[in-house]
């Protein structure tokens, strides 16, 4: 039976790796790392809260010294970081926070392992952010670092960080790329659940004969790679059991634009509609429901623009999928019906 320490679980990587490892049946000891809060939201976590190979426990990467006891206390024999400040567009706000969250956070854990448990594996969730203003695509490892945002700059760092530790000290540690990806538990401040949970709010609204509350969104037009959270959290799973640690890339080699994933919700939940655009100007893009009513669905909103916009990003996956032996499972049209499906369900 192993040890795992799990962080990030009120969000969606790190409950579906909670879901996963018990679903393994294996025996494992998870434990599930949260920020002391008087009320935190553990919605969810409902699937794994009571079982009995877990346990909740409290720290905060930002806290030295709660890393450092949670890590000495525990002994784990592996730690699943996927707790972060995640937000891209926020990062310009509170950059400092983002930094000393997702870097200063992986070298708490990092020198914790070094002092209390050095056989412990450790994992630190990268992303496609890190690439930045993209010089090729596909996205492969040897692509360089080019952030363009805070948050993307902060994973750099941890990426970096993860090697130094891993080189100096013969750490089992772990940075693996992680291209855009998303699913039912997916946090409202996310785009792509704005977009599902905005439609599912429109389509019960259109049955019920009300106005529409239309979505705001910023550019449509950036591309992404976009795959399962539930997909991702099996390599990680796999690429922490690897006879030698190195760093990995995961993704499905495939990029769709924000309007792509839009026109998709909106054909899940049965809503047809035509897009509108003034002579060039995309800030007066409209997408309007193709009935009687003509109501505005979508609109751009200029607060949503990023000050540093990251165009496109696709990944080439390739060489991880050969060497753990690892594909992702579900579609891009999968994953979209899947949210918006999930989304119509609350909303009834």
């Amino acid at each position: 039976m192993s040890k795992i320490l799990v962080t990030g679980i009120t969000g969606q990587d790190g409950a579906n790796m909670c879901e996963y490892l018990i679903s393994l049946e294996e025996g494992h000891k998870i434990y599930g790392m949260v920020r002391r809060s008087s009320n935190p939201n553990m919605s969810n976590c409902s699937k794994f809260l009571k079982d009995e190979n877990f346990q909740l426990v409290y720290g905060d990467l930002t806290d030295t010294i709660s890393i450092d006891n949670l890590v000495r206390e525990i002994q784990p024999d592996y730690i699943i970081n996927f707790a972060a400040n995640s937000f891209v567009g926020c990062s310009w706000d509170s950059p400092l926070h983002v930094l000393d969250a997702n870097s200063g956070g992986v070298v708490r854990f990092l020198e914790a392992i070094r002092k209390h448990a050095p056989k412990c594996r450790f994992y630190s969730a990268g992303s496609s952010e890190e690439f930045g203003d993209v010089d090729y695509s596909p996205q492969d490892m040897n692509h360089p670092l080019k952030p363009r945002s805070p948050y993307g700059a902060s994973k750099c760092a941890a990426r970096h960080m993860v090697k130094v530790y891993r080189e100096s000290y013969n750490i089992y540690a772990v940075h693996a790329t992680l291209f855009n990806h998303e699913g039912t538990k997916r946090g409202e401040e996310f785009v792509t659940r704005k977009i599902t949970k905005g439609v599912a709010k429109i389509r019960k609204q259109l049955d019920s004969n009300k106005h529409v509350t239309p979505i705001e969104l910023g550019n449509i037009y950036a591309k992404r790679d976009w795959s399962d959270s539930e997909d991702f959290v099996v390599g990680v799973w796999k690429m922490m059991n690897q006879e030698k640690p190195e760093d990995y890339l995961l993704a499905s080699g495939e990029t769709h634009t924000i309007k792509e994933f839009l026109e998709k919700a909106f054909k899940a939940a049965n809503i047809q509609g035509n897009w509108s655009e003034v002579d060039g100007d995309e800030l007066s893009t409209k997408y309007y429901n193709n009935s009687e009513r003509q109501e505005i669905l979508v609109k751009i909103n200029p607060k949503f623009y990023r000050p540093n916009e990251v165009e496109l990003l696709m990944g080439d996956a390739s060489e991880t999928m050969k060497k753990l032996d690892w594909k992702p499972m579900i579609s891009f049209d999968s994953l979209v019906t899947k949210m918006v499906a999930s989304d119509l369900n609350e909303a009834e």
